[in-house]
This record gives C-alpha cells, structure tokens and sequence, in this order.
C-alpha cells in the first residue's frame, strides 16, 4: 500500500515538473491519470495527495486563479538545489517506469541490479515521517544467524548501489548505519522517538567517505592522475571536497579532504596505474599494501 502510494505521489511530482509554468488544467490531469493508472481520479484523492506531497518532498502544487491550472510552485517548493529529493524522485520514477513499460520496451532496457531493491524503503520512510521505532533482524556478512535490534530511523543513505539506514541503536546507544540488503525483516516496534534536534545526514557524512560514520578528523588527501582519468574525475567526483589543484601536460593533482576508511582505501585502488596517491603517508602506504597483497595472487 505504501509502496503505491509513493509511486503515486512520485508520478504527480514528475507529470508537473514536465508541465512546468503552464500547468495542467484539472480535466488534463484526470485524463493523465486514467491513462497511467486506468482507474478514475476523484478531486478529494488529488488533494490529499498534493498535502501527502508537500509533506513527503516539500513540493508545493498549487492552483493558479487566474488560468484555473494546477502546477509546482517554485517559489514555495524546495525543488532546485535539493540533489537528496531529485534522487529519491528520480530513482522512484524509473522504477516505476521500467515497471510499466516491462512488457511494451522487453529486450530495450538494461538496468544493473540493485541488491536491496528498494523493498523496505519506502516502509523506513514512511516510519521516519512517523518518528516510529522499528525492530529488525539484521544479518551481517559471514554471519549465520540473524541479530534482533531496535532503532530509531534517523535518515536513509544511497551509496554503491546499496541503501542504508542510519539510525539510533537502542542495544549500542550510538548511531550505527544498516545495509538494507542485510535486514531479513523489519516492523514497527510500537516505540515513538524525537530526532535530535540539527540533525542533518549530509552534514553528519560531509568529511566521511561512503558509508562509515565519522570517528576522525579528515585529512588533505592528494591524487596524481592521467589525463583522461582526470576527465572522469571532473564529471563524478571522489567526493564533494574535491578540487583541481594542478593541470599539467601529463597528468593532473586533485585534492580531497576526508577521513580514510577502508571504503576510500578500495576506491582508490581499482584506479590502478592510472591514479597516486601523493599524501598523507599513511593513505599511500594503505594502497601500496593493497596492490601489493592483490599482485601475490597473480605471481607464480
């Protein structure tokens, strides 16, 4: 049901953002409606919508008087500079296309599969606006048995095709993170909490690197690449920190600052020849060890 319901909201924020300042006139977005969902759609499900919208994403619909059209108001809706919601947005919207179109586009669409698929995400979401406690069962990697736990769901997190949720452990007492792919099951506990007054997860991350808590200050991390790498690097960041700090005839220098963590350590290796670490040491040597652990599988 909850799943419907965003797809729902979803495809309202995309059909008036594809509108734009014109808008859509009420008999326009019915017949919109009908064809997507082949079902009627009366005045009083629209507005309840539109409020579900406003307080899911933000996103203001409004009416304008004068032209009698529905449409996003810019003025009021947090829609440009929010990458967090546009992705939500978005990620929702091509899953729900690909569903649609399974049959009419099969052989034309090739998508990489994502582990956890979304299947409880939008349960955690629903759970977050509700400030509602959930218990899960939680399975790490090498682990048999399932671990029963009971959290507050503070934010979610996208990272390397996997989501997270990043919550308050009641059994830590500290904040942990939990891979969605790696929950076997999850319900609401019955437990309501308040969110920590400031919390913001893009601060809470902005000097980590993928998806481990900070536990460290950050550090100048500077990366010596090949041309064509750095033409990469500039179109998809490391990180948001990084910068260009040097362009020569061969190669190029960026520099990031964030706390190494393994996840860092393994990016940076995959680059290969095509990418150095300058500094700190400590990062340098980290790589190096790295290599030269994957370079003994291959000598004879």
């Amino acid at each position: 049901m909850v799943q419907e319901l965003v797809e729902k909201y979803i495809y309202l924020v995309q059909t008036f953002l594809e509108a734009g300042e014109q808008g859509l006139t009420w008999p326009e977005l019915q017949e919109k409606w009908e064809d997507r969902f082949d079902e009627s759609y009366p005045r009083r499900s629209f507005f309840n919508h539109r409020a579900a919208i406003e307080d899911i994403f933000g996103i203001v619909i409004t009416c304008d008087r004068s032209t009698n059209c529905y449409l996003i108001d810019r003025r009021e809706s947090a829609v440009d500079g929010r990458a967090a919601t546009d992705y939500l947005i978005n990620t929702f919207t091509v899953n729900s296309l690909l569903t649609l179109g399974k049959e009419r586009l099969s052989g034309r669409v090739s998508v990489e599969d994502i582990p956890s698929g979304q299947i409880y995400l939008t349960a955690v979401m629903q759970a977050m606006l509700d400030n509602a406690g959930l218990h899960i069962a939680y399975r790490k990697y090498l682990s048999k048995e399932s671990e029963q736990r009971d959290i507050r769901p503070y934010a979610v997190k996208e990272f390397a095709k996997r989501w997270y949720i990043v919550a308050w452990s009641e059994e830590a007492q500290a904040l942990r993170t939990y891979a969605m792919d790696r929950i076997t099951s999850l319900e609401r506990n019955g437990k309501s909490f308040k969110m920590p007054s400031g919390f913001d997860v893009e601060h809470l991350f902005e000097a980590s690197y993928g998806i481990y808590l900070p536990e460290a200050a950050p550090v100048l991390v500077k990366l010596k690449t090949t041309l064509r790498e750095a033409a990469y690097l500039q179109d998809l960041p490391l990180h948001p920190s990084q910068v260009l700090v040097e362009q020569g005839q061969e190669h190029c220098i960026f520099a990031l600052r964030v706390i190494p963590n393994p996840n860092l350590i393994m990016d940076l290796c995959k680059y290969g020849g095509r990418m150095e670490v300058l500094e700190p040491q400590s990062v340098r040597d980290a790589v190096h060890q790295a290599h030269k652990n994957a370079l003994r599988l291959y000598e004879p």
